[in-house]
């Protein structure tokens, strides 16, 4: 089965194999989680990504937002470093382009912030 594609993205709306999504979202390689939501809204934290540590992808893709307000905690860094997982963070829309591209070579999941 391929992984999850993403087919367009626009501030707070993605589509994702023809499926609308309006709420930020955690794609793994097998399928996507919708209706994420973190402990603190622009901070991400380790325990907001447990589905992304049990997956074990080798990259996590973190779309920050359109304006890349949401930021990767040192912990959450460290946490995913320890578990082998590489980490990019990028404003969303990037997100979503590397996403796409990283995912048809590596084992690749995704936590986006579809808005600010």
């Amino acid at each position: 089965m391929p992984p999850p594609h993403i087919d367009s993205y626009s501030f707070g709306a993605i589509v994702i194999n023809e499926q609308h999504y309006a709420a930020d979202l955690i794609i793994l390689p097998d399928r996507v989680i919708a209706g994420w939501w973190r402990q603190e809204g622009h901070a991400l934290r380790t325990e907001d990504l447990e589905s992304v540590f049990d997956s074990q992808p080798e990259l996590l893709i973190v779309g920050r937002g359109a304006e890349g307000k949401m930021l990767v905690d040192t912990e959450t860094r460290r946490a995913l470093a320890a578990a082998g997982i590489q980490l990019m963070a990028l404003p969303t829309e990037e997100a979503c382009q590397m996403y796409n591209a990283s995912c048809v070579q590596r084992i690749t999941a995704a936590a986006l912030h579809l808005t600010c």
